[in-house]
């Protein structure tokens, strides 16, 4: 836009450019139902596969299983102030660690899980209030 407005720029190609803009916008919202996951598993299963590792078709099956699992158990988990709460804490990334130890390919060396586990620990702290609240809209 401040190309355009600039005089260097003429309409078609900013309608262009913001036109392939909107469709990129919308195949990473549609990416979900693609992958058979909730917006919420597929942010989950994004913070295990990315930057790494690379994964065969049925490791990353196996991976959406895992975003799945530790999905549903520790919205279990996620009760009245659990942030403050050191105990309630320390329960959400015990379940953590021992989902994506069970369940994920033997791809993720050690220090990969470990960075795996912190990760997923921020995001559900950042992510996720008191008994599951979250960030994510909820379907009605």
């Amino acid at each position: 836009i401040e190309s355009y407005n600039a005089g260097s720029r003429n309409i078609d190609e900013l309608f262009k450019e913001l036109l392939a803009l909107s469709r990129g916008l919308n195949d990473e919202q549609e990416r979900h139902v693609r992958e058979r996951l909730s917006e919420e598993e597929l942010v989950v299963f994004d913070i295990l596969t990315r930057p790494a590792p690379e994964l065969a078709p049925e490791e990353r099956a196996e991976v959406k299983k895992v975003a799945k699992e530790l999905l549903g158990k520790l919205k279990q988990l996620l009760v009245l102030e659990w942030r403050q709460k050191a105990t309630a804490r320390s329960q959400v990334k015990l379940a953590i660690e021992e989902l994506l130890d069970q369940g994920l390919p033997r791809s993720y060396t050690p220090d990969l899980y470990k960075e795996k586990c912190s990760a997923v620990f921020e995001h559900f702290y950042e992510s996720y209030g008191d008994r599951g609240a979250s960030i994510y809209p909820t379907m009605s």
